[in-house]
């Protein structure tokens, strides 16, 4: 099932508002089984590995003390891209991308790209 432009960018909204509060829970929803996260260093399968992932995303960007500012979002159909950087007391990303391909009302895919430079 395609998705519209409009559903797609109603399953970012919640992703982002879950990921800023730094709920996983909430981020999980989003996300099925047969769900996919892309780094540059690995593949995240499923959702225990997924929920590992974010886990260690919220010990470098804690809730509360990151400022996350997005750049630039582009939606079409079942496609979704969102540049942004953010800044906390442990990193500094001047520059990150995320693609995510939902299927099925939830993300199938999401692919991160990120500089990331840590904070002594």
């Amino acid at each position: 099932m395609e998705l519209t432009t409009t559903r797609t960018s109603e399953i970012l909204n919640h992703h982002l508002a879950a990921l800023i509060e730094g709920d996983i829970d909430e981020l999980l929803k989003d996300y099925t089984e047969g769900s996919s996260v892309w780094t540059a260093d690995a593949e995240f399968n499923g959702l225990e590995a997924i929920a590992a992932f974010f886990r260690e995303v919220f010990k470098i960007l804690p809730k509360g003390t990151t400022r996350l500012e997005l750049q630039r979002t582009i939606i079409k159909d079942d496609i979704a891209y969102v540049a942004w950087k953010a800044d906390s007391p442990f990193a500094d990303i001047p520059a990150a991308a995320d693609t995510f391909i939902m299927k099925n009302d939830k993300i199938s895919v999401q692919a991160i790209g990120a500089h990331i430079i840590p904070k002594s």
